[in-house]
């Protein structure tokens, strides 16, 4: 059912798989001028009179911000695993995820529900390549993606050729090669190492 529903009396999601929440300055001037066109998607919680938010929370906080006392909702009676879906899902359409919030937000719904990629690929908009690369990319481990950003490397190219060693170790020394290169020479270095793969595979 839709209504409005009082701001104080809605709650986020611990459990949301967004990783940073971003600049809000842009979506509350838009609030305050217009205010919240697009309802939040909220879940009742038992016995406490409050609503925990499944989809919505820059709007919502946007909306506070904004000064806001009321902001429209839709409730939701769903469980536990369809609240983290949809969060994931909503997640998964933002226009500005960094590509490592992307890839394991694909790579979640895949391993909690056990989507195929062409099931998640119609789930939220984006070709069966565009999953398969991004889950590629979910692969890299932790350490790996923290050289990644010391060396300041982020083109989804690059990362997927990372992604593409056989192991960690490879991983890692294709990474320090990648560093060594100038900003300008290190998509020319990815592309003849491309290059060079691919005439050792025929």
């Amino acid at each position: 059912r839709s209504y409005c529903n009082c701001i104080d009396k809605i709650e986020p999601n611990p459990d949301q798989p967004r990783v940073e929440i971003g600049d809000l300055t842009e979506l509350t001037s838009s609030i305050k001028e217009k205010g919240v066109l697009e309802p939040l998607l909220v879940k009742p919680i038992k016995d406490t009179g409050t609503w925990m938010i499944i989809a919505g929370e820059r709007r919502w906080r946007s909306a506070n911000l904004a000064g806001l006392k009321e902001v429209p909702c839709i409730e939701l009676d769903i469980d536990e695993q369809g609240v983290a879906e949809i969060a994931l899902i909503e997640n998964l359409q933002r226009k500005d995820l960094t590509i490592w919030e992307e890839a394991d937000g694909l790579a979640a719904l895949a391993n909690r529900y056990g989507y195929t990629h062409d099931q998640i690929a119609k789930k939220i908009g984006k070709s069966r390549t565009t999953i398969t690369e991004s889950m590629s990319i979910a692969g890299i481990p932790e350490n790996i993606r923290g050289k990644c950003a010391e060396a300041k490397i982020s083109a989804k190219s690059t990362l997927l050729e990372i992604a593409r060693q056989f192991d960690d170790k490879a991983m890692l020394e294709f990474v320090n090669k990648i560093s060594q290169q100038g900003l300008k020479t290190r998509r020319k270095y990815v592309k003849n190492y491309v290059r060079q793969f691919q005439s050792k595979l025929k």
